[in-house]
């Protein structure tokens, strides 16, 4: 009874409705053309999270009635991309023989950016339907028109159509990291828009495609080829903000793999930093997170324990939380067996390889756990306690530690023990100052890039400096006629009480 109350106390969405949201958007574009104004087209781009629950092919079809002539080319290829029969199209016809019949007597020119935005719908639709290979076929033919056009009022739109292109070929089979995947066919077209948004100073597009290529060399684990394109490729600086994150992520992915472990720490914390923490966009945080927390270990840190209490990160990040707990004591077993009981999680994050390093980590950090509980121990106690084969290699072990600074120890090989050396007083030391120089710099750099993310309004100064001069013309106009006798003082300055 409970369940009947609820589902009519929900408001019912009409039907119509979906359709005048779309077309409401048409004038933000119209705007954005005639203002030459991206934040218009931005706008429009924005509202699509929201129409997409609502979309299908009839909407669509609707939007496209009531926008093009029945003679309009582009027309007949936005409904076949939809996939309605003649019957169903037939039946939108007939809902809207008004609007039509005015549309007729009157028609409007459809500017471009219009032609694309109903495309990018049709992407949206096409993907959340599953229709992947069919919003191939679309995605290819809509990026080719858009390099033909050639339009900087498109730039937004075309970043977003080059995103579900890619999107539509990772989905097709065989699916990445076959070599015999999609996605290695549309990287010449990729390199294309590249080349060509570069030479256009089309920064949108150029930040997009970068991003969508080092995700398709890194698919395919081609690290070398997208490690070339991050040397050879300046990303530009004013690219949008989740641009950027994407793009420091796959970034620090890069470095991670070639072990290059600080970059990488400084890219993965740029990139949580910059990302959303809402639900809407979790899910690149959480795999942001996931892999800013094997870098850590791999440095030899331990993540704070308040990472992992995040509402939402807290189920996403249990697998990385028992991993964070068998290196953090230096459990051997331990970490081998959160390792087999989690491996289709962690090859699913992509984060299995750089996983299976951190052994030699959680061997000296069980190294470094004993050497702060004994002054002194035999390399056989070490041997039995970690689990490891031999106390020769043992021993091997303990002395790699004592050269990479873990431990400041020595190994009496004769008697066969390990010797600790007595602690310093860290703050004697330059650390605590690097990590405080570490934090004023990451803080300068976030307050450098909040100054360059502000916006203001196009040739606003110069409407500032009309109002200037017309102001001072008032003035000089009201002078002449102080000095010619019309007004006086009295009445230029104007009927104010108390003077």
């Amino acid at each position: 009874m409970a369940v009947d109350t609820m589902e009519v106390d929900q408001p019912a969405v009409k039907p119509d409705q979906p359709v005048k949201d779309i077309r409401s958007n048409f004038a933000l574009l119209e705007r954005a053309v005639a203002q030459f104004d991206s934040r218009f087209t931005l706008r429009a781009l924005r509202s699509i999270s929201s129409i997409r629950k609502t979309l299908d092919a009839r909407i669509l079809c609707s939007v496209i009635v009531l926008t093009y002539l029945p003679s309009n080319p582009t027309a007949r290829i936005l409904i076949e991309a939809t996939g309605l029969d003649g019957e169903e199209i037939g039946r939108v016809v007939s809902q809207y023989k008004e609007e039509l019949a005015i549309l007729k007597g009157n028609p409007k020119e459809v500017i471009p950016e219009i032609d694309v935005y109903i495309a990018i719908l049709i992407q949206v639709y096409l993907y959340d339907a599953k229709e992947f290979e069919d919003g191939a076929e679309f995605s290819s033919t809509l990026v080719d028109k858009i390099r033909e056009l050639n339009r900087r009022t498109l730039d937004s739109l075309a970043a977003k159509s080059y995103f579900y292109f890619s999107l539509f070929h990772e989905e097709l089979d065989p699916k990445p990291p076959s070599k015999q995947s999609p996605v290695i066919s549309i990287r010449g077209k990729l390199l294309a828009a590249l080349r060509s948004s570069v030479l256009r100073k089309d920064q949108d597009t150029q930040a997009a495609v970068t991003t969508l290529l080092l995700r398709n060399y890194i698919s395919t684990a081609d690290i070398t080829q997208a490690d070339l394109l991050v040397a050879q490729t300046q990303f530009p600086s004013t690219a949008p903000n989740n641009q950027v994150a994407r793009y420091l992520f796959y970034l620090g992915r890069i470095r991670a793999i070639q072990l290059a472990y600080t970059e990488a720490h400084e890219h993965l914390i740029s990139a949580t930093r910059k990302s959303p923490t809402n639900a809407v966009a979790s899910g690149f945080y959480q795999a942001s997170t996931k892999l800013l927390i094997v870098v850590e270990l791999l440095m030899g840190d331990i993540p704070d324990r308040a990472v992992f209490s995040q509402p939402n990160l807290e189920s996403a990040l249990e697998p990385y939380f028992r991993l964070v707990q068998a290196v953090r004591v230096g459990d051997l077993q331990g970490f081998l067996k959160v390792v087999q009981t989690y491996s289709s999680v962690f090859h699913r994050d992509g984060t299995y390889t750089l996983i299976l390093r951190l052994r030699q980590n959680v061997i000296k950090t069980g190294i470094r756990m004993l050497s702060l509980s004994y002054s002194r121990i035999s390399l056989r106690d070490i041997c039995i306690r970690l689990g490891l084969e031999s106390e020769e290699s043992a021993e091997y072990i303990v002395a790699k530690a004592i050269r990479d600074g873990v431990i400041e120890a020595t190994i009496d090989h004769e008697k066969g023990y390990m010797q600790t050396k007595q602690a310093g007083d860290v703050y004697a030391t330059r650390e605590p100052g690097e990590a405080f120089h570490d934090r004023i710099r990451a803080c300068l750099s976030l307050h450098d890039e909040c100054v360059k993310a502000m916006r203001y309004p196009m040739n606003q100064h110069r409407l500032e400096l009309k109002n200037a001069q017309e102001a001072r013309e008032r003035e000089r106009e009201l002078a002449k006629e102080i000095q010619d006798g019309d007004i006086d003082e009295d009445e230029a300055a104007g009927d104010y009480d108390g003077l």
